[in-house]
């Protein structure tokens, strides 16, 4: 499942490719799996507005979008855009699933066999929703009557120390498994936990509530060191994974642990194990991490 370094990185991707453009024509599958909003209710939400801008929350997509207009003009697009920036009115959400992806190509390219959404816009691009699995959800919601998408817990690109130790204060379950419950911390999933906590040099069972304030900010630090540097190489593509224009990650080959398993560790040579926190596959370095 995409975490939040790649979700990050396709929503910068989406935000630089279609920020300012109008959605001319939506096109949605028969499939009623990917849809927390019926496709007939998205496609009339979504044609005619501008998207304002694209990016993240948690593992979510969220397009914010301006009101529907019947103006296809690029000039008046881009005035448009300029004059309305801070006044979203609805909201697109996507959520990847186990193998979606959010594609910005153009409608003569081939059309993958499980495409599930298709947005023309005013610029001749499309943005297409991909997934094989069909385990991703698309959600329109029109801001005028509801609330717009938060996440549930903590960002963790700018979670604070206090609030961070705070989050762990009093828990009894491993520190692995509290990293990846998005009530805490919202975008964090197996990859980045894992390398998270090797970083820290933090085994993953312990537990939760009786880590010291200095292995937890050693942690809340770590966290951050490897997303940001994650984002940077363009996430992690170790199955499904591709950009918006289609194109792989490469901080898979900076893994310390994930996926390394019976491989020496890079810094001290002891095999890397596996076992299991929380149902999840989990490895570490029996020596590095205490």
């Amino acid at each position: 499942m995409p975490e939040l370094p790649e979700v990050e990185t396709i929503a910068r991707g989406v935000d630089a490719r279609t920020r300012g453009d109008r959605i001319v024509e939506a096109w949605f599958s028969g499939h009623s799996e990917p849809f927390k909003t019926p496709p007939r209710q998205q496609a009339a939400g979504l044609e005619g507005r501008i998207i304002f801008h694209v990016h993240r929350t948690g593992k979510h997509l969220v397009c914010e979008l301006g009101p529907a207009s019947r103006l296809v003009d690029s000039s008046s697009i881009e005035r448009d855009a300029a004059h309305e920036a801070q006044r979203p009115d609805a909201q697109w959400i996507v959520h990847l699933g186990m193998t979606g992806r959010l594609l910005v190509t153009t409608p003569d390219q081939p059309v993958a066999k499980h495409t599930h959404a298709r947005l023309l816009l005013a610029s001749g691009r499309e943005i297409r929703f991909v997934d094989p699995r069909r385990f991703g959800r698309l959600e329109f919601r029109d801001l005028l009557g509801c609330a717009g998408f938060r996440g549930a817990g903590q960002e963790p690109l700018t979670v604070g120390a206090a609030a961070f130790a705070a989050l762990f204060r009093g828990r009894r379950l491993a520190i692995k498994a509290a990293l990846l419950n998005q009530t805490l911390l919202t975008g964090v999933g197996n990859i980045y936990a894992d390398e998270s906590l090797f970083r820290a040099g933090i085994r993953p069972r312990r537990q939760a509530g009786r880590l010291t304030k200095t292995e937890l900010e050693r942690l809340r630090l770590e966290l951050i060191n490897v997303l940001k540097h994650a984002i940077q190489l363009g996430g992690s593509s170790v199955s499904d994974y591709v950009d918006a224009n289609g194109v792989r990650g490469f901080f898979q080959l900076e893994h310390f642990v994930y996926m390394r398993t019976g491989e020496a560790c890079l810094r001290c040579g002891t095999p890397i194990k596996r076992i299991l926190v929380a149902g999840r596959g989990t490895h570490y370095c029996p020596k590095c991490q205490r």
